[in-house]
Protein backbone atom coordinates (compact mmCIF):
# COMPACT_ATOMS: atom_id res chain seq x y z
CA UNK A 1 0.00 0.00 0.00
CA UNK A 2 1.64 3.49 -0.80
CA UNK A 3 2.05 6.09 1.27
CA UNK A 4 0.06 9.46 1.18
CA UNK A 5 2.12 12.42 0.93
CA UNK A 6 0.86 16.15 1.36
CA UNK A 7 2.40 18.82 -0.54
CA UNK A 8 1.77 22.41 0.64
CA UNK A 9 2.19 25.46 -1.87
CA UNK A 10 0.28 28.13 -0.44
CA UNK A 11 0.96 30.62 -3.11
CA UNK A 12 -0.49 31.57 -6.10
CA UNK A 13 -0.65 29.99 -9.57
CA UNK A 14 3.29 30.83 -10.37
CA UNK A 15 4.13 29.87 -7.26
CA UNK A 16 2.87 26.18 -7.78
CA UNK A 17 3.56 25.99 -11.22
CA UNK A 18 7.49 26.17 -9.74
CA UNK A 19 6.52 23.31 -7.07
CA UNK A 20 5.98 20.71 -10.23
CA UNK A 21 8.99 19.10 -10.32
CA UNK A 22 8.97 18.49 -6.51
CA UNK A 23 5.59 17.06 -7.24
CA UNK A 24 6.63 14.86 -9.69
CA UNK A 25 9.32 13.65 -8.37
CA UNK A 26 7.04 12.66 -4.93
CA UNK A 27 4.78 11.31 -7.75
CA UNK A 28 7.66 9.14 -9.09
CA UNK A 29 8.40 7.42 -5.65
CA UNK A 30 4.97 5.87 -6.28
CA UNK A 31 3.23 8.00 -2.91
CA UNK A 32 0.24 9.43 -3.89
CA UNK A 33 -0.03 13.29 -3.61
CA UNK A 34 -2.44 15.77 -2.13
CA UNK A 35 -1.37 19.28 -2.96
CA UNK A 36 -2.74 22.24 -0.28
CA UNK A 37 -2.57 24.86 -2.11
CA UNK A 38 -4.30 28.52 -1.78
CA UNK A 39 -6.75 29.66 -3.94
CA UNK A 40 -4.79 32.01 -5.68
CA UNK A 41 -3.23 28.49 -6.96
CA UNK A 42 -6.04 26.47 -7.59
CA UNK A 43 -6.07 26.47 -11.07
CA UNK A 44 -2.50 25.60 -11.41
CA UNK A 45 -2.63 23.18 -8.98
CA UNK A 46 -5.09 21.19 -10.98
CA UNK A 47 -2.53 21.28 -14.11
CA UNK A 48 0.37 19.40 -12.49
CA UNK A 49 1.48 16.27 -13.66
CA UNK A 50 1.40 13.54 -10.57
CA UNK A 51 -1.31 14.99 -8.24
CA UNK A 52 -3.95 12.92 -7.18
CA UNK A 53 -6.18 15.52 -5.47
CA UNK A 54 -6.25 18.94 -4.35
CA UNK A 55 -7.41 20.68 -1.34
CA UNK A 56 -7.55 24.28 -0.84
CA UNK A 57 -6.71 26.23 2.40
CA UNK A 58 -6.24 29.88 2.38
CA UNK A 59 -3.43 30.61 4.43
CA UNK A 60 -3.25 33.20 6.80
CA UNK A 61 0.48 33.54 6.79
CA UNK A 62 1.21 33.05 3.60
CA UNK A 63 -1.63 34.75 1.84
CA UNK A 64 -1.47 38.63 0.59
CA UNK A 65 -4.76 39.49 1.79
CA UNK A 66 -5.06 37.45 4.66
CA UNK A 67 -8.01 36.69 7.02
CA UNK A 68 -7.78 36.58 10.73
CA UNK A 69 -6.39 33.95 12.37
CA UNK A 70 -9.28 32.43 14.67
CA UNK A 71 -9.20 29.28 16.94
CA UNK A 72 -12.10 27.99 14.84
CA UNK A 73 -10.91 28.62 11.25
CA UNK A 74 -7.44 26.78 12.52
CA UNK A 75 -9.44 24.14 14.24
CA UNK A 76 -11.30 23.32 10.99
CA UNK A 77 -8.20 23.01 9.05
CA UNK A 78 -7.05 20.44 10.88
CA UNK A 79 -10.21 18.71 10.88
CA UNK A 80 -9.50 19.07 6.72
CA UNK A 81 -5.98 17.85 6.95
CA UNK A 82 -6.53 15.04 9.67
CA UNK A 83 -8.95 13.78 7.32
CA UNK A 84 -6.07 12.87 4.43
CA UNK A 85 -4.70 10.59 6.52
CA UNK A 86 -1.42 11.84 5.14
CA UNK A 87 1.82 9.48 6.16
CA UNK A 88 4.07 12.68 5.34
CA UNK A 89 3.96 16.32 4.62
CA UNK A 90 6.64 18.59 2.91
CA UNK A 91 6.01 22.28 3.01
CA UNK A 92 7.43 24.14 -0.21
CA UNK A 93 8.07 27.85 0.90
CA UNK A 94 10.23 30.76 -0.75
CA UNK A 95 13.23 31.43 0.66
CA UNK A 96 11.52 34.34 2.65
CA UNK A 97 8.95 32.44 4.12
CA UNK A 98 8.98 30.48 7.47
CA UNK A 99 7.79 26.28 6.89
CA UNK A 100 6.86 26.54 10.65
CA UNK A 101 3.65 27.60 11.41
CA UNK A 102 2.14 25.29 8.71
CA UNK A 103 4.35 23.30 10.19
CA UNK A 104 2.84 23.28 13.78
CA UNK A 105 -0.68 22.82 11.68
CA UNK A 106 0.39 19.69 10.79
CA UNK A 107 1.72 18.63 13.46
CA UNK A 108 -1.80 19.44 15.36
CA UNK A 109 -3.57 17.16 12.65
CA UNK A 110 -1.36 13.99 13.25
CA UNK A 111 1.06 14.30 10.28
CA UNK A 112 3.50 11.73 11.95
CA UNK A 113 6.09 13.15 9.50
CA UNK A 114 7.38 16.71 8.26
CA UNK A 115 10.02 18.56 6.12
CA UNK A 116 10.86 21.74 5.09
CA UNK A 117 13.69 24.11 4.18
CA UNK A 118 13.87 25.88 7.78
CA UNK A 119 16.62 28.53 8.72
CA UNK A 120 15.14 28.63 11.44
CA UNK A 121 15.11 26.74 14.56
CA UNK A 122 12.43 23.77 14.36
CA UNK A 123 12.13 22.30 17.42
CA UNK A 124 9.72 19.12 17.37
CA UNK A 125 8.18 20.71 14.62
CA UNK A 126 10.20 18.37 11.76
CA UNK A 127 11.65 15.85 11.01
CA UNK A 128 13.74 16.87 7.86
CA UNK A 129 15.16 20.39 8.87
CA UNK A 130 16.60 21.04 5.04
CA UNK A 131 19.15 23.81 4.92
CA UNK A 132 20.47 25.58 1.64
CA UNK A 133 22.72 28.63 0.88
CA UNK A 134 20.74 32.27 0.71
CA UNK A 135 21.91 32.82 -2.86
CA UNK A 136 22.20 30.71 -6.09
CA UNK A 137 19.17 28.34 -6.29
CA UNK A 138 16.24 28.95 -8.46
CA UNK A 139 12.71 28.54 -6.78
CA UNK A 140 11.99 25.20 -8.76
CA UNK A 141 15.25 23.89 -7.49
CA UNK A 142 15.13 24.96 -3.95
CA UNK A 143 11.97 22.83 -3.74
CA UNK A 144 13.47 19.79 -5.71
CA UNK A 145 16.36 19.99 -3.10
CA UNK A 146 13.77 19.22 -0.43
CA UNK A 147 12.01 16.51 -2.50
CA UNK A 148 15.28 15.23 -2.79
CA UNK A 149 16.44 15.16 0.44
CA UNK A 150 12.99 13.61 1.92
CA UNK A 151 13.82 10.48 -0.56
CA UNK A 152 12.44 11.34 -3.58
CA UNK A 153 14.22 11.05 -7.28
CA UNK A 154 12.77 12.23 -10.39
CA UNK A 155 12.83 9.82 -12.59
CA UNK A 156 14.72 9.29 -15.80
CA UNK A 157 14.40 11.28 -18.68
CA UNK A 158 12.97 14.45 -16.13
CA UNK A 159 14.95 16.92 -16.57
CA UNK A 160 13.81 18.84 -13.79
CA UNK A 161 12.07 21.90 -15.92
CA UNK A 162 8.14 22.76 -15.43
CA UNK A 163 5.29 20.63 -16.87
CA UNK A 164 1.56 21.02 -17.02
CA UNK A 165 -0.39 17.99 -17.85
CA UNK A 166 -0.82 17.28 -21.70
CA UNK A 167 -4.30 17.07 -21.98
CA UNK A 168 -5.18 20.91 -22.81
CA UNK A 169 -6.99 22.13 -25.40
CA UNK A 170 -5.56 20.69 -29.10
CA UNK A 171 -4.35 23.15 -31.38
CA UNK A 172 -7.03 22.99 -33.56
CA UNK A 173 -9.25 24.74 -30.77
CA UNK A 174 -6.51 27.29 -30.06
CA UNK A 175 -6.61 28.21 -33.69
CA UNK A 176 -10.34 27.79 -33.89
CA UNK A 177 -9.98 31.36 -31.20
CA UNK A 178 -6.48 33.15 -31.80
CA UNK A 179 -7.02 32.60 -35.67
CA UNK A 180 -4.29 30.99 -38.11
CA UNK A 181 -0.49 31.56 -38.58
CA UNK A 182 2.00 32.01 -36.31
CA UNK A 183 2.10 34.87 -33.58
CA UNK A 184 3.38 36.10 -30.38
CA UNK A 185 1.18 36.90 -26.67
CA UNK A 186 1.87 40.12 -24.90
CA UNK A 187 0.25 39.94 -21.34
CA UNK A 188 0.42 42.49 -19.88
CA UNK A 189 -0.74 42.20 -16.30
CA UNK A 190 0.55 40.77 -13.38
CA UNK A 191 -1.12 39.68 -10.18
CA UNK A 192 1.40 42.30 -7.85
CA UNK A 193 1.17 45.97 -9.17
CA UNK A 194 4.80 46.83 -9.25
CA UNK A 195 5.81 43.96 -11.62
CA UNK A 196 3.30 44.78 -14.66
CA UNK A 197 4.46 47.83 -17.38
CA UNK A 198 1.87 50.29 -17.91
CA UNK A 199 -1.17 49.80 -20.09
CA UNK A 200 0.43 52.70 -22.15
CA UNK A 201 3.89 51.43 -22.57
CA UNK A 202 2.70 47.54 -23.33
CA UNK A 203 0.30 49.13 -25.89
CA UNK A 204 3.76 50.44 -27.61
CA UNK A 205 5.31 47.36 -27.39
CA UNK A 206 2.71 46.16 -29.30
CA UNK A 207 2.19 48.37 -31.81
CA UNK A 208 6.03 48.03 -32.16
CA UNK A 209 6.11 44.11 -32.59
CA UNK A 210 2.59 44.85 -34.86
CA UNK A 211 5.11 47.31 -37.06
CA UNK A 212 7.29 44.70 -37.47
CA UNK A 213 4.64 42.23 -38.86
CA UNK A 214 4.07 39.76 -35.69
CA UNK A 215 0.63 39.36 -35.00
CA UNK A 216 -0.10 40.00 -31.51
CA UNK A 217 -2.45 38.45 -29.12
CA UNK A 218 -2.87 40.32 -25.95
CA UNK A 219 -4.35 37.91 -22.74
CA UNK A 220 -5.41 38.59 -19.55
CA UNK A 221 -7.63 38.29 -16.51
CA UNK A 222 -11.25 37.86 -16.27
CA UNK A 223 -10.25 41.45 -14.15
CA UNK A 224 -8.29 42.77 -16.85
CA UNK A 225 -10.41 42.96 -20.13
CA UNK A 226 -10.08 47.31 -19.55
CA UNK A 227 -6.57 46.64 -19.36
CA UNK A 228 -6.23 44.08 -22.12
CA UNK A 229 -8.38 46.27 -24.76
CA UNK A 230 -6.39 49.28 -23.92
CA UNK A 231 -3.39 47.41 -24.69
CA UNK A 232 -4.44 45.63 -27.75
CA UNK A 233 -6.29 48.92 -29.41
CA UNK A 234 -6.50 47.84 -33.20
CA UNK A 235 -3.53 46.24 -33.48
CA UNK A 236 -3.84 42.81 -31.99
CA UNK A 237 -6.26 40.10 -30.57
CA UNK A 238 -7.60 41.13 -27.57
CA UNK A 239 -8.21 37.70 -25.41
CA UNK A 240 -9.00 39.33 -22.30
CA UNK A 241 -11.16 37.53 -20.25
CA UNK A 242 -11.03 34.36 -22.73
CA UNK A 243 -8.52 32.52 -21.47
CA UNK A 244 -8.99 30.30 -18.04
CA UNK A 245 -5.89 28.68 -17.21
CA UNK A 246 -6.11 25.22 -19.45
CA UNK A 247 -7.10 27.15 -22.48
CA UNK A 248 -3.94 30.34 -21.69
CA UNK A 249 -1.71 27.20 -21.21
CA UNK A 250 -2.32 26.27 -24.38
CA UNK A 251 -2.49 29.70 -26.60
CA UNK A 252 0.83 29.92 -24.75
CA UNK A 253 2.32 26.72 -25.86
CA UNK A 254 1.46 27.27 -29.75
CA UNK A 255 2.90 30.78 -29.56
CA UNK A 256 6.36 31.57 -31.08
CA UNK A 257 7.06 33.83 -28.05
CA UNK A 258 5.62 35.44 -24.84
CA UNK A 259 6.35 38.64 -23.57
CA UNK A 260 5.27 39.27 -20.05
CA UNK A 261 6.59 40.71 -16.67
CA UNK A 262 7.82 37.92 -13.69
CA UNK A 263 4.43 36.93 -13.12
CA UNK A 264 2.21 33.55 -13.14
CA UNK A 265 2.44 33.20 -16.87
CA UNK A 266 5.73 33.83 -17.59
CA UNK A 267 5.81 30.54 -15.69
CA UNK A 268 3.27 28.80 -17.63
CA UNK A 269 4.75 29.36 -20.69
CA UNK A 270 8.06 28.02 -19.14
CA UNK A 271 5.40 24.97 -18.14
CA UNK A 272 4.89 24.41 -22.27
CA UNK A 273 7.97 25.13 -23.17
CA UNK A 274 7.57 28.69 -25.21
CA UNK A 275 10.15 30.91 -25.25
CA UNK A 276 9.31 34.06 -22.77
CA UNK A 277 10.56 37.94 -23.03
CA UNK A 278 10.91 38.74 -19.31
CA UNK A 279 9.86 42.26 -18.29
CA UNK A 280 11.34 41.41 -14.79
CA UNK A 281 11.08 43.77 -12.44
CA UNK A 282 13.79 43.94 -9.85
CA UNK A 283 11.59 43.72 -6.43
CA UNK A 284 12.62 39.74 -6.19
CA UNK A 285 15.55 38.67 -7.81
CA UNK A 286 15.95 37.05 -11.21
CA UNK A 287 18.10 34.45 -10.34
CA UNK A 288 15.31 33.07 -8.22
CA UNK A 289 12.49 33.69 -10.30
CA UNK A 290 13.58 33.96 -14.03
CA UNK A 291 11.82 31.39 -16.27
CA UNK A 292 13.07 28.31 -15.60
CA UNK A 293 14.88 25.64 -18.22
CA UNK A 294 13.36 28.07 -20.97
CA UNK A 295 14.83 29.84 -23.91
CA UNK A 296 14.56 33.47 -22.36
CA UNK A 297 15.96 37.09 -22.12
CA UNK A 298 15.25 39.44 -19.15
CA UNK A 299 14.32 43.39 -19.66
CA UNK A 300 14.33 45.32 -17.23
CA UNK A 301 16.93 47.46 -15.09
CA UNK A 302 17.95 44.86 -12.65
CA UNK A 303 20.00 47.03 -10.10
CA UNK A 304 16.85 50.26 -10.17
CA UNK A 305 16.31 51.61 -6.54
CA UNK A 306 13.48 49.05 -6.22
CA UNK A 307 15.74 46.17 -6.33
CA UNK A 308 15.17 43.36 -3.61
CA UNK A 309 12.26 45.65 -1.49
CA UNK A 310 10.05 42.59 -3.01
CA UNK A 311 7.45 45.83 -3.00
CA UNK A 312 3.55 45.20 -4.53
CA UNK A 313 3.41 48.31 -5.43
CA UNK A 314 6.09 50.54 -6.98
CA UNK A 315 7.92 52.72 -5.03
CA UNK A 316 9.76 54.86 -7.80
CA UNK A 317 8.25 57.40 -9.38
CA UNK A 318 7.67 56.68 -13.49
CA UNK A 319 8.44 52.71 -12.69
CA UNK A 320 11.34 53.15 -14.17
CA UNK A 321 12.99 49.76 -14.22
CA UNK A 322 10.28 48.60 -16.86
CA UNK A 323 9.20 52.51 -18.18
CA UNK A 324 12.90 52.58 -19.19
CA UNK A 325 12.90 49.49 -21.95
CA UNK A 326 12.18 50.82 -25.30
CA UNK A 327 9.79 48.65 -27.42
CA UNK A 328 12.35 48.47 -29.86
CA UNK A 329 13.95 46.31 -27.55
CA UNK A 330 11.05 44.07 -26.61
CA UNK A 331 11.10 43.62 -30.86
CA UNK A 332 14.53 42.60 -30.76
CA UNK A 333 14.33 40.06 -27.98
CA UNK A 334 11.39 38.40 -29.54
CA UNK A 335 13.64 38.02 -32.52
CA UNK A 336 17.13 36.62 -30.56
CA UNK A 337 14.56 34.05 -29.29
CA UNK A 338 14.33 30.55 -31.11
CA UNK A 339 11.07 30.75 -32.50
CA UNK A 340 9.68 26.96 -33.40
CA UNK A 341 7.50 28.49 -36.24
CA UNK A 342 8.83 31.27 -37.91
CA UNK A 343 6.05 32.87 -40.67
CA UNK A 344 7.80 31.83 -44.19
CA UNK A 345 9.29 34.79 -46.14
CA UNK A 346 8.10 37.22 -42.78
CA UNK A 347 10.24 39.10 -40.87
CA UNK A 348 10.53 36.44 -38.25
CA UNK A 349 12.38 33.95 -40.29
CA UNK A 350 15.55 36.30 -39.22
CA UNK A 351 15.16 34.91 -35.36
CA UNK A 352 17.89 32.21 -34.16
Amino acid sequence: MSRTTLVLRLDSDGDVLLSGPAVRAVAASGDRVVLVCGPRGEAAARLLPGVDEVRVWRCPWIDPEPEPVTAEAVAAVVAELRSVGADRALVLTSYHQSPLPTALVLRMAGVPWVGAVSEDYPGALLDLRHRLPEEGLHEAQRMLSLAEAAGHRLPDGDAGGLAVRDDLPAPAEVAALVGPGPYVVVHPGASVPARAPSPEWAARAVAALADQGARVVVTGGPGERALTAQVAGDRALDLGGATPLPVLAAVLRDADAVVVGNTGPAHLAAAVGTPVVSLFAPVVPAERWRPWAVPHVLLGDQTAACALTRARACPVPGHPCLEGVAPDEVVAAVRSLPHRRPTPGGPWTEVA
